[in-house]
């Protein structure tokens, strides 16, 4: 049986009949919580291939080290969310993690410093 912070650390959801975080493969009728493009969850009869934070708006790879180090400090484990693919992840607003993602993040941060520079200019900031 999965604990509760477990269900929330890896997207588990196991029969409706045995509890919330019963379950842990598809055999025994798992089902995984996965965030939409349009940013609402939804049950999937397959896992995510990448894994978020709600309150960061951010998302990386399952074998994040950065979010296994707050995973471990128990902080992110209610705020955990799973997406099927990126185009999904940035989809729902989303970003890419700095630390598993470093060229995607880098690029990301590249085009929002860009998008506020320009936005600064017609403001007549720049």
């Amino acid at each position: 049986m999965l604990r509760r912070d477990e269900a929330f650390a890896t997207g588990r959801v196991g029969d409706r009949d045995e509890g919330p975080c019963r379950g842990a493969s598809r055999r025994d009728k798992s089902t995984w919580i996965l965030i939409g493009a349009d940013g609402q969850p939804y049950e999937s009869a397959t896992p995510g291939s990448l894994g978020g934070h709600r309150g960061g708006k951010l998302y990386g790879l399952l074998d994040c080290e950065a979010a296994a180090r707050a995973i471990a400090r128990g902080g992110y484990v209610r705020s955990r969310v799973f997406f099927t693919d990126e185009a999904t992840a940035i989809a729902a607003g989303y970003r890419p993690c700095a630390v598993c993602l470093p060229r995607r993040y880098a690029r990301w941060k590249g085009q929002r410093d860009g998008m506020r520079s320009e936005k600064g200019q017609r403001d007549g900031e720049g």
